[in-house]
C-alpha cells in the first residue's frame, strides 16, 4: 500500500503562510479525516499533498519518493484528488466524465484500450451509476453528481484518494451515501482515503484516523476515541461539549452546548426553587 508523508511542510499563497512547518504521516489502507476550524489550512494541506500547491519549504513523499521529482503521469497513476465543488462542462455525460480518469494512461502510442473501458465500467458499477452512464452530469442530483466524480477518481485506479469536503452542500441522506461509498472502497478495494470534512461526528463515524488542525499546524492525531475529547473541542474549536458513545458503533460523538445558556438555565432552576445563590 502507498504511504504519504509530509515533512516540515510550509505552504503559502503569495506572502501569506497557511500551513507552517507541518509533519504528517497518513496511515496506509485507512480512512483519514482532516478536521479543524474554518481557515485552519485543511484544504491547503490537501493541495500540498497532491502537488497542486508547491511547498515553500519542506517535502512530501509518496512511497519514499519526493512528489516534486515524480513525472506527472506517474503521480496521477498513484494518487488521485477530488477538489471541492468540481464542475463538469455542460452536456458532458457520466461515462465521458468517468473516462477522464483514464487520462494518465493515454499517450501517442497507447490510445483508448479495452483495459480503459473495463476500468470505467468497474468504476460505474462500484458507484451504482451504470444505468446513468449516458445521462449528462448536470442533470444528476447532488449525491449522484458527487458519486460520478468519485467514479472518475476510481477509474484513475490510484491507491491513494484525496477528497476536499466531498459532502459539502449535500443533505444528510446524500452525505451518508457518499461516505458509505468511501467506506466501501476502503474496505473492499483497500484504498487509502484522506478527506477534509467539517462534521466532526461524521468524521468520527467513518474515519479510522483523525488529524486535527489549528492555525496551519497539526494539534493532535489518532483514532477517533483518542482525538474526540472535551479538551480538544474546547481548545481547538472553542466549543463546550459532551462526548458520548454512538449507540450503534460506540465511536465518540460530540454533543455541543452553549455554556452561558447552561449557566443561565441553572440559575433559573435555583431561583425557581426559592434559592438566590448564583452558581
Amino acid at each position: 500500500m502507498s504511504t504519504l508523508k509530509a515533512d516540515k511542510l510550509l505552504l503559502a499563497y503569495d506572502d501569506q503562510p497557511i500551513v507552517k512547518d507541518l509533519d504528517l504521516m497518513v496511515p496506509s489502507g485507512m480512512i483519514t479525516a482532516l478536521v479543524g476550524p474554518n481557515g485552519c489550512g485543511k484544504s491547503t494541506l490537501l493541495r500540498g499533498l497532491a502537488r497542486l500547491l508547491k511547498p515553500r519549504t519542506g517535502v512530501v513523499y509518496l512511497d519514499g519518493k519526493l512528489l516534486t521529482s515524480m513525472p506527472t503521469k506517474d503521480l496521477a497513476k498513484q494518487l488521485g484528488i477530488l477538489p471541492q465543488s468540481p464542475a463538469a462542462p455542460e452536456g458532458l455525460t457520466v461515462h465521458e466524465l468517468v473516462a477522464q480518469g483514464r487520462y494518465p494512461y493515454q499517450n501517442w502510442f497507447q490510445q483508448w484500450s479495452e483495459e480503459d473501458e473495463r476500468m470505467v465500467k468497474k468504476a460505474l458499477e462500484i458507484t451504482n451509476l451504470t444505468e446513468m452512464a449516458s445521462r449528462p452530469v448536470d442533470t444528476l442530483s447532488g449525491g449522484q453528481r458527487q458519486r460520478a466524480w468519485i467514479a472518475m477518481t476510481l477509474a484513475q485506479d490510484t491507491e491513494v484518494i484525496l477528497l476536499d469536503e466531498p459532502t459539502t452542500f449535500l443533505d444528510i441522506a446524500h452525505q451518508i451515501e457518499v461516505l458509505h461509498l468511501l467506506e466501501q472502497l476502503n474496505r473492499e478495494e483497500q484504498r487509502t482515503i484522506v478527506l477534509v470534512i467539517h462534521d466532526l461526528n461524521l468524521g468520527s463515524r467513518y474515519a479510522h484516523h483523525m488529524v486535527v488542525m489549528r492555525d496551519g499546524d497539526v494539534v493532535v492525531t489518532g483514532a477517533p476515541h483518542e482525538v474526540m475529547t472535551v479538551n480538544m473541542l474546547r481548545d481547538v474549536f472553542g466549543v463546550a461539549a459532551d462526548i458520548v458513545p454512538d449507540p450503534r458503533t460506540s465511536v465518540p460523538l460530540c454533543i455541543p452546548y452553549d455554556i452561558h445558556r447552561e449557566e443561565h438555565r441553572d440559575q433559573a432552576i435555583v431561583h425557581s426553587n426559592g434559592y438566590h445563590a448564583v452558581i
